[in-house]
């Protein structure tokens, strides 16, 4: 029979461990008080004296629309968190480890959630949460567990969520940018909004639907599915109403579907894609031709081989690896993160309520040239802190990346006077 103190050292370690205060070891070797960072090095660590604050990665690694983006995104990430660990870290006191607990979420909600709860309990945060519809599957638990997060999209809805630290414009601030920029090199009469359903799509269509009322054009929407043989009814609707432009949000794919046999069909409007909606690889598909003569890809940051100190960190970095933006995007948006972190460090609550109260203090990010400070704005409200520059390329087969710039970082009349109330694709 056990002991009355044994019972009670029994029942108060129960009690503890219920209430997070102890542990114990699990996956990730935690058993510091605060989820996601042991007092015990990193994995992989460069310097053994320091603890390590662990994040998490889902991804679109396989099998959906956007894995030929997701993959190089998240290795940039993890050549982005391992030039910090070799510079000395975080504060002098913590390196990162985003290797351990990455996820793949195949582009789908139910399987991003599942994903999410297997790590959440062992990652302070998330340093890639890939997709607009499936982030949004998880966005409550990340608000009740003020767990902070990056996402791997530009939906005008993290403007309102302080738990996301969004970089660079919106798919909606993108695509008003991309109507105002077409009024000037192109002068179309209608705009049609061919995209996929949810957040992503609905709001670059949203967008360009305040854009082309400003204009005073016939404006037009088709929601259309992912999966290039499922275009049929998008390429009819092109064809038959042969709107001057046509604003694409889909997968990289489905846009060379859809530009290719619609001008095979006979169209000669102008495309402009969202930034997601490009892959080099595109340039040695079928729809190659119709691709150079008719799109034009919007984008809220420079490519591969800008010139800025970001720029050539990140392909100091990744020696060797076929240039795709992909790895340019997950570079840039590591930024907000570091900086959080820093500041949560410094102000000596390492937490993810302290990281949370970090992120609300940033009104500005050193992305090292890869895009103005004040794109990482976290402190203002929504519509002083929304970042509304874009750029504009075109396909070129001598660009690293496919593409070269054609307007560089600009702010539209559209956007400029657009009051952010609300995400965009609710407005659609």
């Amino acid at each position: 029979m056990k002991s009355r103190y044994v019972v009670a050292i029994t029942a108060a370690v129960a009690l503890l461990s219920a209430c997070g205060v102890f542990r114990g070891d699990d996956e990730g070797g935690q058993n510091a008080r605060t989820t996601g960072v042991t007092s015990e090095p990193c994995p992989s660590a460069v310097d053994g004296n320091k603890g390590c604050i662990y994040l998490g990665t889902i991804s679109d690694l396989t099998a959906g629309p956007f894995a030929a983006l997701a993959v190089p995104i998240t290795d940039a990430q993890k050549a982005f968190w391992a030039r910090v660990n070799k510079a000395g870290g975080i504060g002098g006191k913590y390196e990162v480890d985003v290797t351990r607990y990455v996820r793949d979420n195949k582009y789908n909600p139910e399987v991003h959630r599942q994903v999410y709860n297997e790590i959440k309990e062992q990652v302070l945060g998330l340093a890639q949460t890939l997709g607009s519809p499936t982030t949004a599957a998880i966005l409550g638990d990340l608000k009740a567990n003020s767990v902070v997060s990056a996402p791997a999209s530009w939906t005008s809805a993290w403007e309102f969520e302080d738990v996301v630290i969004e970089t660079g414009a919106s798919y909606c601030v993108e695509a008003m940018n991309a109507v105002d920029y077409a009024m000037e090199a192109h002068r179309p009469k209608s705009v049609m909004a061919v995209h996929l359903a949810g957040d992503y799509g609905a709001d670059a269509a949203a967008g360009a639907k305040v854009a082309a009322e400003a204009h005073g054009l016939e404006f037009t929407s088709v929601e259309t599915p992912p999966g290039a043989t499922e275009q049929g009814r998008a390429i009819t609707e092109i064809t038959r109403a042969e709107p001057d432009l046509v604003i694409l949000t889909t997968g990289p794919a489905d846009a060379a579907t859809i530009v290719g046999q619609s001008a095979a069909a006979g169209f000669k409007g102008r495309f402009i894609g969202t930034a997601p909606t490009w892959n080099p690889a595109l340039l040695k598909s079928p729809a190659a031709e119709a691709l150079k003569a008719l799109y034009e890809q919007s984008s809220p940051g420079k490519s591969w081989d800008a010139d800025t100190p970001g720029h050539q960190a990140m392909r100091a970095s990744l020696p060797g690896v076929t240039p795709n933006d992909g790895y340019t995007s997950g570079w840039a948006w590591a930024y907000p993160m570091k900086a959080a972190l820093e500041k949560m460090v410094a102000d000596g609550d390492v937490s993810r309520a302290g990281l949370l109260a970090a992120v609300k203090s940033l009104k500005t990010v050193d992305y090292e040239g890869m895009l103005p400070p004040e794109a990482g704005n976290y402190a203002d409200d929504p519509d002083t802190a929304a970042f509304r520059q874009t750029l504009i390329n075109k396909p070129d087969d001598s660009a690293p990346t496919g593409v070269t710039e054609v307007r560089d970082f600009f702010t539209g009349p559209t956007a400029k006077s657009y009051t952010f109330d609300g995400p965009c694709f609710a407005k659609l």
